[in-house]
């Protein structure tokens, strides 16, 4: 499996990888980022808040390398301190008429890596807990959970100002 960068600046619609269950099995599908406003015309939105809500049916992973968020003008990277990569707690939705089969991810408070950065954190789930999430065998908030100080490696980047070509 390719587990990548996820820009949380990415755009609404950026199509990635996600894992969920389906007929009971785990299946591999690539889907939109970004769902379906509440009111017409509104924001499609990316990410949800964990805390205090339920998340019984549809639930997906997203596989991840690193998360990066932008503070105070300058970008950073977040990484697992002991270099493996992981997954993101999300969510799906079947397609509507006005609106594609999509996801977002769930989000909690920063922990103590993120929060000088910034004060919340899309969740992370290790790749050891992965079928908790998926088969709903404890509660979310067994799962999503704040990891301990010291997870994350955190690092500088720049962004690229022209993108390089490939050849």
């Amino acid at each position: 499996m390719h587990a990548s960068i996820f820009d949380s600046e990415a755009s609404i619609g950026q199509r990635r990888v996600i894992i969920r269950r389906n007929a009971g099995g785990v299946e591999m599908v690539e889907r939109p980022w970004g769902l379906q406003p509440e009111q017409p015309g509104g924001r499609p939105f990316t990410v949800i808040r964990a805390e205090g809500r339920t998340f019984p049916s549809h639930r997906c992973l997203v596989p991840a390398s690193e998360f990066r968020h932008r503070s105070r003008g300058k970008h950073y990277g977040f990484s697992l301190a002991d270099g493996d990569w992981f997954y993101f707690a999300g969510i799906w939705r079947p397609a509507t008429r006005d609106w594609p089969e999509a996801y977002a991810i769930l989000t909690i408070e920063a922990n103590a890596d993120v929060a000088p950065f910034h004060d919340r954190q899309m969740a992370v789930i290790q790749r050891d807990r992965r079928m908790a999430w998926l088969d709903w065998t404890c509660g979310e908030d067994e799962v999503l959970r704040v990891l301990p100080p010291g997870s994350f490696k955190v690092r500088l980047y720049d962004r690229p100002r022209q993108a390089e070509l490939a050849f």
